[in-house]
């Protein structure tokens, strides 16, 4: 994620389109039905060949309205390039690479449609097993983004180190924790975890937010224009995050070039299923060793919630083919096939509540156990909160992180100033 704030996303996207005077209602329409639908993608190479063979499969039936699509264009983030469309009057139909906190900003300046309108989105949802997944996604009422896939943040566990200090089960508890980082103090042999993701605001969704999550049991932290994480479950990760810094138990930034994890610096840290590919050319032998397990909570529980990396699909407003795009959207995304074609080329969880039930992802699966451990996570991996103040609301999160660490601060009075902070940035 590009550091460049969504507030100036918001700001710079009216300004162009004040400075072009071109509004949505000004684009010339097509006076072809067979004008082709223009999708742009998320320009990374393994998702650009699953849609080349989408767009090829699709576009070989001369009854489709014909697909064509292009990476996202160069710019410092796609949000960037999307808002530079907008302006410009150059957006397509559709377009994917769209995260939560970037379509609440369209959604407030009604640039995307509303797919829930849409003839048979309710059968679309039912069809790929997706009802449990929607509501988080709801942004003022509206479902403006269709997610493609779910990224579960989880624990990486050394199973050959945990074992050196009598654990044959992943810690689950904060005490389970505490008492394998004492015994790794003890024999002064390092870290006992990677705790923090960094200091930039989006490593926020790697850290306090997943365990918040994990602990209030899935609940949002920002609702009603309100901060709602300065509560005893919000003291409970922010104390547990200070005793282990305070501890010693682990550094705020690692700043080696060296994995922590794959170098044995830590014993756990959180990732996603994107490090299984890196960790198989580079780290291998590692890779056997690592044990997935769920976010830390103060009373344990085998499948906590957990925050997932997850982005979607979503349907300009300007767009004159919303009836074609539609169609195609139903196409790719009403095909269990297609999902299981996504997963053997991109290799992250589809959107979609029976991965491990349905028979048709059985064989990925038997043949890829750790990516199996971790879909299990994505019927509980909630996006990040529904705000067009994301970078704002983490920096505080951040801040708030780092007065605990470096001051010492009491984590109550933290997240009250937090909170008060964030209240403040939400104001009407």
């Amino acid at each position: 994620m590009n550091s460049a704030t969504l507030a100036t996303w918001t700001a710079s996207l009216l300004l162009s389109v004040c400075l072009t005077g071109c509004g949505p209602d000004e684009k010339p329409a097509d006076t072809s039905a067979k004008t082709p639908i223009k999708l742009w993608v998320t320009p990374v190479e393994n998702e650009e060949a699953f849609w080349k063979k989408m767009v090829t499969e699709w576009n070989n039936d001369p009854a489709h309205t014909p697909v064509e699509f292009t990476p996202i264009p160069v710019a410092s983030s796609s949000e960037e390039a999307i808002m530079n469309a907008i302006a410009s009057g150059t957006e397509p139909d559709i377009t994917s690479n769209i995260f939560i906190g970037f379509a609440s900003q369209l959604n407030e300046i009604n640039q995307l449609e509303d797919l829930s309108k849409m003839p048979g989105f309710a059968e679309l949802i039912k069809q790929r097993q997706m009802n449990e997944v929607m509501p988080a996604w709801e942004i003022n009422g509206q479902q403006n983004v269709l997610p493609i896939y779910i990224n579960p943040t989880v624990w990486w566990w050394r199973a050959d180190l945990l074992k050196q200090y009598g654990f044959d089960q992943v810690p689950r508890r904060y005490d389970e924790l505490y008492r394998l980082a004492e015994a790794r103090h003890a024999d002064n042999n390092g870290y006992v975890m990677q705790l923090t993701a960094g200091k930039n605001w989006w490593e926020r969704w790697y850290d306090f937010i997943p365990l918040l999550y994990a602990q209030n049991g899935g609940k949002p932290y920002i609702a009603a224009n309100q901060a709602q994480f300065n509560n005893a479950d919000g003291q409970a990760v922010l104390t547990f995050m200070s005793k282990v810094f305070n501890s010693g138990w682990s550094s705020y930034d690692f700043t080696s070039a060296e994995d922590p994890l794959a170098s044995g610096q830590v014993l756990a840290s959180a990732r996603g299923p994107w490090d299984i590919a890196r960790y198989r050319k580079q780290f291998p032998a590692i890779l056997k060793q690592i044990q997935i397990g769920p976010m830390l909570t103060q009373e344990g529980s085998e499948k906590p919630y957990t925050f997932g990396d997850s982005k979607g699909v979503a349907m300009f407003s300007t767009s004159k083919h919303k009836a074609e795009a539609w169609a195609f959207l139903q196409w790719v995304f009403g095909s269990a096939e297609h999902d299981l074609l996504w997963l053997e080329m991109v290799g992250m969880p589809p959107a979609r509540a029976d991965l491990l039930t349905n028979p048709l992802f059985v064989g990925y699966f038997a043949d890829n156990p750790l990516e199996k451990q971790i879909a299990s996570y994505v019927n509980v991996a909630l996006p990040a909160a529904a705000t067009t103040k994301t970078s704002d609301i983490q920096r505080s999160m951040t801040q708030m992180i780092e007065r605990v660490i470096f001051r010492n601060d009491d984590p109550a009075a933290a997240l009250d100033d937090s909170a008060r902070e964030i209240n403040g940035i939400l104001k009407p």
